[in-house]
């Protein structure tokens, strides 16, 4: 049966230095590290790739995240796996968990994040499903 948890997070996101030999520097890396609160309670920790262009306002990301939480009391981890861009400063997003990534009482979750910023506070809707407990 399909569920819905939603709520706030804090995000943090750290720039990080550019490797030698490792890509085109024009690609920015960035740490994240969220705290969820609401009807999922833990934390995310991941990294992100982005790279901007010489429109102001279009951009693209890519990015891979880890959310150890409960989620409605069920407790585990999954991954979720940000595609994002902007073009002229309308942003498009898509953020998926990823298949099979579920662990402890979340193995088996499947389903979309969206996520809205209005007035600096960032919230989350997460639509997904979940197997019945044996």
């Amino acid at each position: 049966m399909p569920m819905h948890a939603k709520g706030t997070f804090d995000v943090k996101i750290t720039p990080q230095p550019t490797q030698e030999g490792v890509g085109d520097p024009s690609v920015g890396r960035m740490a994240i590290d969220k705290q969820f609160h609401g009807d999922i309670q833990g934390h995310g920790k991941g990294q992100m790739l982005a790279m901007g262009t010489a429109v102001d306002g279009s951009v693209g990301y890519v990015a891979m995240e880890r959310v150890n939480a409960s989620v409605h009391g069920r407790q585990g981890s999954f991954a979720l796996q940000h595609c994002g861009t902007m073009h002229r400063g309308t942003p498009a997003l898509t953020i998926a968990i990823v298949p099979d990534s579920g662990a402890g009482e979340l193995a088996g979750i499947a389903g979309t994040l969206s996520v809205n910023i209005a007035n600096g506070v960032h919230s989350y809707d997460l639509h997904y499903t979940l197997p019945d407990l044996p």
